[in-house]
């Protein structure tokens, strides 16, 4: 069963004003590009007594650059990211996780501040109503228990967006305003390990901006994923790596995973590899890094087996790739 609740339609023009009207309502939503927000809303997962429209906010929709780095406002569709020459040199990974996201329909609508803030997804919650009311609904949404692990009260819907882990590598921070007013925090620390509850924003706050630092610039970097079909789906799996190399020995090394886990996952260790060479002995042990860190559970209709021998593999490959360049 699909439908459409009765709901308000605010649409601001400023960012103040889109947080004013959030805080005049008990139970709304920011909307932008909506390509998953909107089907959530259809599927009931979603039941918002209100939705604030963010499209006329123009302080949203634009890429800006200066000494501190390039900002890219929330709602500035996927595509545009792709596309941006600035980007695609010196940040490549975020333009790749950009044009990798849903099919190119979807990446002229879906924006950053979507993709970043994606909710939570497990095969037993993303489903239409009458299939999670069929099976008692679960913990995330209207339940008791949580069908991927039945004895505990923990959630473990995975978190799948893109452009997390891609930014996460090139140390992204985030612009907030909300009732308490306006602050930067670093990408990261946007997410937490908890699959009912990920994001660590407060009440009423809304991201505004994805910043890329200017110290990362032209950092080589890489994203890839795996996923059933080459468009339209969500990942089963991604690795984003950001390398860079220096008379044969790493310098710097970073890593970061989508869609294994509720939160986008930095890998811990990968200091261990600088000024090493990262021969294939190397490559190996970083991909068994990964894989022991990598905690994937049965969210998807693919064996958790696999996400995480695929993960370590595709994280072993973008390294292998970067070394080589």
């Amino acid at each position: 069963m699909e439908y459409l609740p009765d709901f308000k339609v605010h649409r601001p023009e400023t960012i103040e004003d889109a947080v004013r009207f959030y805080a005049l309502e008990d139970n709304a939503r920011f909307l932008a590009g909506g390509t998953d927000m909107v089907v959530n809303i259809r599927r009931g997962i979603e039941v918002p007594d209100a939705l604030v429209d963010l499209t006329a906010v123009a302080e949203l929709k634009s890429i800006r650059q200066d000494s501190d780095g390039i900002h890219i406002g929330a709602a500035v569709p996927l595509e545009e990211v792709a596309l941006n020459e600035v980007i695609a040199h010196d940040y490549v990974a975020v333009a790749e996780a950009a044009a990798s996201i849903a099919g190119p329909t979807h990446q002229r609508y879906g924006t950053v501040g979507g993709n970043l803030c994606l909710d939570t997804r497990c095969i037993y919650y993303n489903q239409s109503e009458w299939w999670r009311s069929s099976n008692d609904y679960c913990l995330k949404h209207r339940g008791d228990v949580c069908h991927v692990a039945p004895s505990g009260k923990f959630c473990f819907a995975a978190f799948s967006g893109d452009l997390a882990p891609a930014a996460m590598v090139h140390g992204a921070e985030i612009d907030l305003i909300g009732p308490g007013g306006a602050r930067r925090i670093a990408l990261a620390d946007l997410y937490r390990n908890d699959g009912m509850d990920h994001l660590t924003l407060k009440a009423g706050e809304l991201v505004t901006a994805l910043h890329l630092p200017k110290s990362t610039a032209g950092l080589p970097s890489a994203y890839t994923k795996s996923r059933v079909r080459g468009s339209i789906d969500f990942p089963l799996a991604g690795a984003a790596v950001a390398l860079r190399m220096d008379n044969g020995a790493v310098a710097e090394l970073h890593v970061a995973l989508t869609a294994c886990n509720p939160y986008p996952q930095m890998i811990k260790g990968t200091d261990a590899f600088t000024g090493k060479p990262l021969d294939e002995p190397a490559l190996d042990r970083l991909r068994e890094n990964v894989r022991t860190q990598a905690k994937p559970m049965k969210t998807t209709t693919i064996a958790p087996w696999y996400r995480r021998r695929v993960v370590g593999a595709l994280a072993r490959r973008l390294a292998a790739r970067l070394a080589a360049a």
